[in-house]
């Protein structure tokens, strides 16, 4: 273990997720949590868990000697127990703390007291592992953004045993966000710049659920595309504040512009009295619930009121008797797939395959692609003796194979691919959904093709699926998904399995005869602005609401 958190403090700052947050963002942060200079903020304790280039210490050093030569100049002792800053980067920690030494000095501070000071306050160390003494008031920071491929395996492990909220492909934020959390006063604040991705997506919902559960999510800021750091950065950042107290109103600002005046002014909109808010700031409630996620965008706030009717009143896409899918990883795509003619297995060992491409048009045209099915009718692994052509086929690209983590995880069986294949999709009628689009982009296939696994695919043995294209083409199907999406550049959505299946829909056998034939004629004829105004009748929809799907 300690080899390994070795490795993290000699690595470099890409390896370890660095970057660096603007002055006018950490005053706007601290404003926030009333870390402010009017307070004796000697009796107030901060903790910054990971210090980096110290952007967060250096204010709250500076509003703490303000304070404290205000209210208590002769008495260096009390400054002992206000901060406590951990950096695991041992290169990085000594170049803070010297220049963070000539910054008490320049303050004022003997150069023995300023030593004594950073003696106390700062710590090199792993904050998920070192062991706090006491709690703090105050929590703010930019933690790592660190991706689990990057972690050391045993560290990982770890990590993985000592924190709930470390889950499936969950990044390193996550399980700060945890030990920061545990480790506040009652009613101390949490203020954190990060990634906006664990608010939405599968692997946040540990982490949704204890927030839900003990504390109140109070401001939620969206950076994107705001220059909030010193470097420009390809994550979602959001500044998240979140309290150790119960509350269900969460105060909302959006891409703020970033200066320190307006900063500042915000700041005191986003803390106000109700009377005080205006178009900049919005006060939601409920966003926070269990694990779901948060709905926190400004164009999901305007329909969220939409949403949540229908989900009181009408079932979900599955509920409503269709399934919702992906098609298959391989795991090696360059062995697995190629021209149905070309890939020489038997016949019975292969199926035509559609991809992406193959529906750009908005309908199917089959490139001739195919996937070798290592999969009997039956859902088992075949035997490759029974099938020569196979056999032969496999082994000679078996380093390929083998050196998969699925074929390592799965002994004599190292020829399958990861997700099993059954041959009976193939041959079922169905509707593909590809992953990322700006809008809803929904194709009928007949029933002769097998998906790859950057399409979703909905089946369904109750709904017509002409009509449920029809449905899912409208701008309502569009609202589901982007209030529950995360957002990509460029205004791209996720059309995941998880955000589909939040889709509501009548029951097919709820749906007049009429009804029923407008929405197969829609689909046929691709015209979305009919979609639009048959879902809108299916579903009883105001003239208010009609405007608000037409927009989506």
């Amino acid at each position: 273990m300690a080899g390994a958190v070795e490795r993290l403090a000699l690595s470099s700052g890409a390896e370890r997720g660095a970057v660096f947050t603007r002055k006018e963002v950490v005053d706007f942060m601290l404003d926030l949590v009333g870390y402010t200079t009017d307070k004796d903020l000697c009796s107030m304790r901060v903790l910054e868990p990971s210090f980096g280039h110290g952007d967060f210490l250096e204010v709250v050093i500076s509003r703490l000697l303000e304070s404290w030569n205000r209210n208590h100049e002769d008495d260096t002792s009390l400054l002992e127990n206000a901060i406590v800053g951990i950096e695991v980067h041992r290169d990085t920690f000594r170049a803070t703390m010297q220049r963070l030494r000539a910054f008490l000095v320049v303050k004022g501070i003997e150069t023995a007291t300023a030593d004594s000071l950073l003696k106390t306050w700062l710590h090199q160390d792993d904050f998920l592992l070192k062991r706090i003494q006491g709690r703090f008031d105050v929590v703010a920071g930019n933690p790592p953004y660190v991706r689990q491929e990057m972690i050391p395996n045993e560290l990982l492990f770890e990590y993985r045993q000592q924190f709930s909220t470390m889950y499936d492909r969950a990044d390193l934020y996550v399980p700060f966000i945890e030990k920061a959390l545990t480790l506040l006063n009652e009613g101390g604040s949490l203020a954190f710049i990060c990634s906006d991705r664990w608010m939405k997506n599968k692997y946040g919902g540990p982490l949704r659920e204890m927030v839900s559960r003990d504390f109140h999510l109070r401001y939620y800021v969206d950076m994107v595309d705001t220059p909030a750091f010193t470097t420009e950065v390809t994550a979602y950042p959001a500044i998240t504040v979140i309290t150790r107290e119960r509350g269900v109103l969460t105060r909302i600002a959006h891409k703020p512009e970033i200066n320190a005046e307006k900063l500042k002014l915000l700041a005191g909109k986003l803390k106000g009295t109700g009377a005080e808010l205006n178009g900049a700031v919005k006060e939601v409630p409920a966003v926070v619930g269990g694990a779901e996620p948060w709905v926190l965008e400004e164009d999901s706030l305007e329909g969220l009121g939409l949403v949540r009717r229908l989900e009181a009143e009408f079932p979900t896409l599955e509920e409503a008797g269709c399934k919702v899918g992906i098609g298959v990883a391989t795991g090696a795509d360059r062995v697995f797939i190629g021209r149905m003619e070309e890939l020489d297995v038997e016949s019975s060992r292969k199926l035509p395959l559609v991809m992406t491409r193959d529906i750009d048009s908005g309908h199917v045209s089959w490139r001739g692609l195919g996937v070798v099915n290592p999969f009997g009718d039956d859902g088992k692994i075949v035997d490759l003796e029974q099938f020569p052509l196979l056999k032969s086929y496999f082994e000679k690209h078996g380093a390929d194979l083998r050196k998969r983590h699925v074929a390592q995880k799965s002994g004599g069986c190292w020829y399958r691919t990861i997700d099993k294949i059954t041959p009976s999709l193939a041959r079922t009628p169905k509707l593909l959904i590809p992953d990322i689009k700006g809008r809803a982009h929904v194709v009928f296939e007949e029933g002769r093709l097998y998906p790859h696994h950057n399409l979703y695919f909905i089946t369904s043995d109750e709904w017509n699926l002409k009509a449920l294209q029809a449905v899912l083409m409208s701008g309502l199907a569009r609202l589901f998904v982007a209030t529950y999406s995360t957002k990509m550049r460029g205004g791209c959505l996720r059309f995941q399995a998880q955000y589909l299946r939040r889709i509501r829909i009548p029951r097919w056998s709820d749906l007049s005869a009429s009804m029923r034939g407008a929405l197969i004629a829609a689909a046929e004829s691709g015209d979305e602005t009919a979609c639009n105004e048959i879902v809108a009748e299916m579903f009883g929809l105001t003239a208010e609401e009609r405007q608000l799907i037409a927009r989506n």
